[in-house]
């Protein structure tokens, strides 16, 4: 059995497709790199807001809590108890 040689013309259409090939493979490869580096950062995002809801769950659990509501009183609303005296430094 004889091999016929491919000629020219169908080397190149093969070449072509292998540099097209080549090309969309490291497009895919640039998108992928740039969805895992926004993973990343959503995932950071996601880990930052859990820690903000077990803080405000934290504080929801406690809320009953005299000490708590005293300290929130004192350190959010500005609140003072009676006889209790604030220095303010305005040295800075």
């Amino acid at each position: 059995m004889k091999f016929k040689r491919s000629s020219f013309l169908s080397k190149i259409v093969v070449l072509i497709l292998l540099v097209f090939v080549a090309i969309t493979l490291l497009n895919v490869r640039g998108e992928i790199q740039t969805a895992q580096g926004e993973l990343e950062q959503y995932q950071a995002a996601v880990d930052q807001q859990r820690e903000v809801n077990a803080a405000l769950e934290e504080n929801i659990a406690n809320s009953a809590d005299p000490d708590t509501v005293l300290e929130v009183a004192k350190d959010k609303m500005g609140l003072v108890e009676s006889g209790e005296v604030i220095f303010y430094d305005t040295t800075n």
